[in-house]
Formats: structure tokens, C-alpha cells, sequence
């Protein structure tokens, strides 16, 4: 029997979570067939695997604890994929031989569908002197260049690709190019980016003090810490990267910090990790946890809490010996520390529940109180653990107990510790859950607040016609449900209305008791002043924020999805209609379009230099609304080598196709890959693929049946791209559904149609 709530949970099941056979027959029926099949493989480790698969179970039953999605897609499938979301790689040495190794094995890492991270200071500047060869250093950012193509080349598991984040130290000498290489809107688009920022130079700016540019022991310049601090500020403000760091907060709080130096996170900032660190993510539903919601005896229950959670720990725990990891190093890092990352989402909508208004005081004393119940629990948990099972190979009971996060724990906790060791280093973090948030029936996500408490999506079907879709907030819906038509009252508020500054009260409410750190988005009005951008990220230091991410809408990301309001509504209400902004629909089919007897097409041929036989590429369309649009591709090539591959892309793209919406992605997506052998010079342009060369047939097919008007608008090289029609821009579409849904959540672009995200 389903138990989804939403129909957007049930398709977001069907598409990411649901596993099927490979030609797509569903071994998943139901949704508690998920459930068990990841409760039985991750009790496969327990000396009692019935017992411990039922409570599993029950830990996930009804969205109680959600496993990220990694677990989620692949636990129990045989499937040869790594269920640790994300990975810190090795430290990059400063040799063109090291370099190169570091590359192999972030792509080996991103087949399995890892994402990772990277600190790339440690590549001596542009300029420096190469010894034995006679050269100048190209410096780092040509090497990032290098990671961002072969990010674009290798598609993750799931279908989704992977994701990068970059860091660089504040006194590095080429920070000042790191800070400015987003600007420009086709370059390192697969990367998140963040500066490391060290206590000296946050003493600097404070004090308007200079700062050295070092690498090694030579200083290349010296500039003005707070000019420095002013240009990342104003890159921030108008690109909206890089984030900062604070990375010397983040080593000195470090349970670990007497065996390991940390000096990256994840791509979504949320898990700082050593050399192969990897990161094990889930979150306990708050939404869920709360005993009479709405009500004057609302509460959340405790003693529930803290069974979800030690049985959580547990489960995370078994992942560490379940889960294949794409490098043994990668491995022995997890297993000699058994960090995990639990987190929580639907915190926003629990705080509604108890009466709470997000960013007040009390919702954020509420906020410190609970994730320190979470903390206690999950550090007593694991204390078990080690009783049952050993603690972690590297545990030192004098250095631990000596670190930053254990001077703040109740003694109870600290003699437990000192007397049976703990099996998992570290174990809190809040991560990205857009996703599976909406798959949790549209939970408010992490941390944050409610987006918008109802919208409309337009729904394509079979026939053509549109249906409307009303999605919910789970704690609005639970309003309408217990109170009828009566209004929402003045507490309940969205991120459209938010101060940042209240964000940052939360977040570091939140960060007391997360041992690792948070993602998390401070959302910001595109019209607020750069003092007032700037007073946020201070405001986020002098509170003891590990990091900070913001999102103004600018030109290069588009703008977060605008929600239509209207006086009709309760506080914080918005109408249940979204629509990016100035106009146009969202448009989402639920079911691909039946194909019609006859379509109307074209084909076009390509001969590529190094083929023998030219490929053929026949491009169909239908007509819906007056507008033509396409349809499916057909490839063909009389030469065999290409069978396989031409075979494939006429399904995928044909598939997406069918789906609706602006699907021109698939052309930027094509364009964008580039064969290591190679490309071909075609008409007077360099053709870095054959992919490449396909991808500019379909966008000049797409040109000249209107679907897209001119050459590359509707790609990311075109910030300010327009759709026929649309006479307003729409910022980015959707990679995985073509909407123009996106939002900033956690640190990650988010899609609100179909709930994909390039880290969740």
C-alpha cells in the first residue's frame, strides 16, 4: 500500500529511489519494498540480522529517518555504487605527474557517483618557476579547467552528474584568480567554489591590517586583508560565489584534530573531511517527531527522538562496512574513523508545529535545545556501539576527549566516552535534502525555512491537456487538515520574507552541537546594499558559523523561482501558483507523450573526419499548443563501432524528449563534452567531440523550427537566455527536467518540479 502524501513524492520514488531491472521493470512495487530492502541490507552485519532488519524497518517506515540518497538508490541492489554521498580526495601534490594521478582518481570516484572536493592550494601559483624544465607554473586554476572537463565527461550513478567543490587558501598568491574565475559563465561550471579563510587574516580585516600572498616560503605580493575581503565579498554579491570557510574554526573544533588536518569539505560544504574522507549522510525527519502539532501541548517527543536516532546511528554505522568505495584509500580513511553525518530535516516545519516563528529568539534557543538532544543521543548511541562492537581503530581517550566539540558535552557523556571509547568519531552534520525532502511528503528541507508554503505545477499529459498540481508544505497541509480554512497565523513565515540575518541566527543556533558543519543558503534580496551583503558574513563569524553560502539572484545563476502573492492570503501564505519570474508556466509532464502516427522531421548528416562512415541523424517533432517541438532522434551509421553508443543516445534523448518542458539543456549537454583524442575542425569551428558535432545539429534543428531562437540562447554560455514566448529571462532550466524551477537550497541549485539537485 503507496504512503506518499504528495504526488510529487511518489514520482521523485519513482524516478531517483526506485529500483528497477535495466530495462525498467520495477523490483521496488511499493514504497515499503524500499524500505525493506535497505532495513535488510544494512542488518547483513549484525550477529542478529532478523532482529535488527525489523527495527531498521520500522526507523524508516513512514519517513521517519531518511537515509541519503546514495543509501537510499543503492542499498540492496548489487549494484557496484558507493553509498558515502561525497568524498574529500588526497592532497594534490605540486608535480604534473601527481597532478594527473589526482585527476584518475577523482574520475574513478565520480563513476561510482561520488562527488568530491578538492583544496587546490596546494599548486604552486601561475608564474612560478617549474625546476628542470625551464617554464613557468600555470598555476591551479588551468587545473581546475582540466577537473571541470572531465567532470562534464563522466556521468554519475543515478543519472546524475557529479558534483566538485574547490577550495583555496585565503594567502594563497593566485586567490584573487580563484575568486574571480566564476564570473566568467562558462568556465567551472561543474565546481562549487569556496575560500579557506584562516583566523589571522578574519584579525586583519577586523583591524585593516596587510596580508601576505605566500606559497612555500616565499612571498609573492602584499595586499590589504580587507581589500581582499571586499573583492570576495563583491564576487560573492554579484556571482553569488565564492562561500568561505572558516577553516582554521573548523581543524580547531575537530574531534579528530590530533590525527588529521582538514583543509576541504564536500561539494555542499556540510562534512570538512581529510584526505579520503568520505561522507555518510542522513537526517531524522523533526516533522515527524512532534506530539500533538498545532495544539497548546505541542511538543516534540523525546524519548521517540532518541530511539530514531540511536538506531539511526547504527544503521549509518553498518554502511561504513556495506558500502564499496571506489579507492582503498578512500576505505581505510572510513573505517579507521567511522565518521558519520547525521543530520535532521523538517526542522522549519517543527518549529510551526510548537508555535515557533523561524529566525526568533525562541526558535532558535528551540533549535540549540534539540540538536543538542540529538548530539547527546547520538554520542550515547555510539558509546553503545563501542561496547558492542570496538571503537574507531584511531580512538585516543585523552586527545579526544580534549577537542573542541567534547569541552562542550554534559560530563555523563564525556566519562562515557572516557570509560568504553566511541565507535564513530565524529557523527552530526546537516546536509543538502532538498529531495528527499519532497520524497518525505515536501518536509521543509534541512534546516532552512519553508520555501513557499504552496504552489501549482502544470502537469502535461498523454493528450497534450494540462492538469494543475498543488504541492504543499507538509506542516501547511498538516494546518489545513487539523483547522480547516482558518488562517495561518503571523509566525508562519518563508524564505521570500526572512531577514538574512535571521538565517544566520539558525544556522549558528544549529552549529553549537554539529560536530561536522552545516549546508545551509542564506537567501538575500537581490536590492540589498553590498554593507548590508557584507554584515552577513561578519555577523555569520562573530556567531561561530564554521562557513557561510548566501544567494542573491544575478545574472550568470538566474533568479531563485518568484512566487506569486496576493493580499487574499495568510501571513507568510503564498498563492498557490508559482511561475519564474515575469511569466511563463512550469511546465512538468508526468508521463511521456504518446507517439502519433506521422511527425514531420529532418535529417541531416555529419562526416566526421576520423569515420569512415558519415552519421545520419533524423530529428522529428510534434506540434502542442501551436508550437513545434521535438519529438525523437533517430542515429544511424553504417560503421559498427559506433552502434552501441548511437543505439543508446537515440533512447536517452528520444526519452527525455517526450518528457516536456525546455529540453535545449540537452544541447549545451552535448556541446559540452570533448574526447581526449581529440576533436575536428567542421565548417570553420572546432568540434571538441562527435557528441559535440551531434549536439549542434539538434540546436540548429531547434533553431530553425523555432523551439529556440538563435544560436546558444537557452544555454549557459547565454546568461540571459529567453525561450519563444517568454519575453522575460528565466535564468537556468532544469538538467534533469528542463524546468525553469530552480532555487538555491543548502548551497546546491535546486529544482522544485522534480526535486533534482546536483549534490542532494
Amino acid at each position: 500500500m503507496s504512503r506518499f502524501t504528495t504526488p510529487i513524492a511518489e514520482q521523485i520514488w519513482d524516478m531517483k529511489y526506485r529500483f528497477k531491472d535495466a530495462d525498467g521493470t520495477a523490483k521496488d512495487v511499493t514504497v515499503e519494498d524500499t524500505w525493506r530492502r535497505i532495513a535488510r541490507d544494512l542488518a547483513q552485519v549484525e550477529k542478529k540480522p532478523d532482529v535488527w532488519e525489523e527495527t531498521f524497518f520500522e526507523a524508516l517506515e513512514d519517513f521517519k529517518f531518511l537515509p541519503a540518497g546514495r543509501i537510499t538508490a543503492g542499498a540492496g541492489t548489487a549494484r557496484r555504487v558507493t553509498l558515502f554521498n561525497c568524498f574529500v580526495m588526497g592532497t594534490v601534490p605540486d608535480s604534473m605527474g601527481g597532478i594527473f594521478d589526482m585527476l584518475k582518481e577523482a574520475a574513478l570516484t565520480m563513476q561510482q557517483g561520488g562527488g568530491i572536493g578538492y583544496d587546490f592550494s596546494t599548486i604552486r601559483p601561475k608564474g612560478a618557476d617549474v625546476l628542470g624544465v625551464s617554464a613557468d607554473a600555470s598555476g591551479p586554476l588551468s587545473f581546475m579547467d582540466v577537473w571541470d572537463a572531465m567532470c562534464r565527461t563522466i556521468m554519475s550513478a543515478g543519472s546524475r552528474r557529479g558534483a566538485m567543490m574547490a577550495t583555496m587558501r585565503c594567502d594563497h598568491p593566485d586567490v584573487e584568480a580563484f575568486i574571480a574565475a566564476k564570473q566568467d559563465p562558462a568556465r567551472l561550471r561543474m565546481f562549487n567554489m569556496s575560500v579557506l579563510i584562516t583566523d589571522p587574516f578574519m584579525d586583519a580585516v577586523k583591524a585593516d591590517g596587510s596580508w601576505d600572498l605566500v606559497f612555500g616560503d616565499k612571498v609573492y605580493r602584499t595586499v590589504q586583508a580587507r581589500d581582499l575581503w571586499n573583492r570576495i565579498m563583491k564576487a560573492t554579491y554579484e556571482f553569488a560565489e565564492p562561500g568561505v570557510i572558516f577553516i582554521d574554526r573548523i581543524n580547531a573544533a575537530n574531534n579528530l584534530s590530533y590525527c588529521e588536518t582538514i583543509a576541504a569539505t564536500n561539494p555542499c560544504g556540510e562534512q570538512p573531511l581529510p584526505p579520503y574522507g568520505a561522507c555518510l549522510l542522513g537526517s531524522i525527519n523533526m516533522a515527524r517527531m512532534v506530539a500533538d502539532p498545532f495544539d497548546d501541548a505541542a511538543h516534540l517527543d523525546v524519548d521517540a527522538l532518541d530511539k530514531l536516532v540511536a538506531t539511526a546511528v547504527r544503521m549509518m554505522d553498518n554502511v561504513v562496512d556495506v558500502s564499496k568505495f571506489p579507492l582503498e584509500a578512500q576505505q581505510a580513511e572510513a573505517k579507521a574513523k567511522r565518521r558519520i553525518g547525521l543530520g535532521v530535516t523538517g526542522l522549519a516545519d517543527a518549529l510551526l508545529m510548537v508555535g515557533l516563528r523561524y529566525g526568533s529568539d525562541e526558535a532558535a534557543a528551540q533549535t540549540e535545545s534539540w540538536l543538542k538532544a540529538i548530539a547527546r543521543a547520538a554520542y550515547l548511541a555510539s558509546v553503545d556501539l563501542a561496547k558492542e562492537k570496538g571503537a574507531f581503530p584511531l580512538f585516543d581517550a585523552d586527545a579526544y576527549l580534549a577537542s573542541g566539540t567534547m569541552q562542550m558535552m554534559d560530563e555523563d557523556v564525556r566519562a562515557a566516552i572516557n570509560e568504553s571509547g566511541i565507535r564513530n568519531a565524529l557523527l552530526t552534520s546537516i546536509a543538502p535534502t532538498g529531495t528527499i525532502s519532497l520524497y518525505a511528503g515536501n518536509v521543509s528541507s534541512g534546516i532552512e525555512p519553508v520555501f513557499a508554503y504552496a504552489y501549482t505545477r502544470k502537469v502535461l499529459q498523454k493528450d497534450g491537456s494540462r492538469t494543475e498540481e498543488e504541492v504543499v508544505d507538509y506542516a501547511v497541509q498538516m494546518w489545513r487538515d487539523l483547522k480547516g480554512d482558518t488562517p495561518l497565523p503571523e509566525y508562519f513565515v518563508n524564505a521570500q520574507t526572512l531577514a538574512p540575518l535571521d538565517h544566520v541566527k539558525m544556522q549558528a543556533a544549529a552549529q553549537k552541537w554539529v560536530d561536522s558543519s552545516i549546508s545551509k543558503t542564506i537567501n538575500c534580496p537581490e536590492d540589498i546594499s553590498f554593507d548590508a551583503f557584507k554584515d552577513v558574513y561578519m555577523a555569520a563569524w562573530d556567531q561561530g558559523c564554521k562557513g557561510c553560502t548566501t544567494y542573491r539572484p544575478n545574472d550568470v545563476t538566474g533568479s531563485v523561482l518568484s512566487v506569486s502573492e496576493t493580499t487574499d492570503n495568510a501571513p507568510g501564505e503564498t498563492a498557490a501558483q508559482a511561475v519564474p519570474a515575469e511569466g511563463g508556466e512550469v511546465v512538468y509532464m508526468s508521463e511521456p507523450l504518446d507517439r502519433p502516427q506521422e511527425l514531420e522531421g529532418s535529417t541531416y548528416k555529419i562526416k566526421w573526419p576520423d569515420s569512415e562512415h558519415a552519421l545520419y541523424i533524423t530529428i522529428n517533432d510534434v506540434v502542442i499548443g501551436g508550437h513545434r517541438r521535438p519529438f525523437e532522434v533517430f542515429i544511424n551509421s553504417k560503421n559498427m563501432e559506433h552502434f552501441a553508443w548511437t543505439v543508446a543516445l537515440t533512447r536517452m534523448i528520444s526519452a527525455v524528449f517526450r518528457r516536456g518542458g525546455d529540453v535545449s539543456f540537452v544541447v549545451e549537454e552535448l556541446k559540452a563534452v570533448f574526447d581526449p583524442r581529440g576533436g575536428a575542425w567542421m565548417g570553420g569551428k572546432y568540434i571538441p567531440s562527435m557528441l559535440a558535432a551531434i549536439g549542434g545539429v539538434i540546436e540548429q534543428h531547434m533553431i530553425a523550427t523555432g523551439f529556440i531562437a538563435g544560436e546558444g540562447l537557452g544555454l549557459k554560455s547565454d546568461p540571459k537566455a529567453k525561450v519563444v514566448g517568454i519575453d522575460a529571462p528565466r535564468g537556468k532550466a532544469c538538467s534533469s527536467c528542463g524546468q525553469h524551477d530552480l532555487r538555491m537550497v543548502e548551497g546546491c541549485m535546486t529544482c522544485g518540479s522534480c526535486g533534482h539537485s546536483k549534490c542532494g
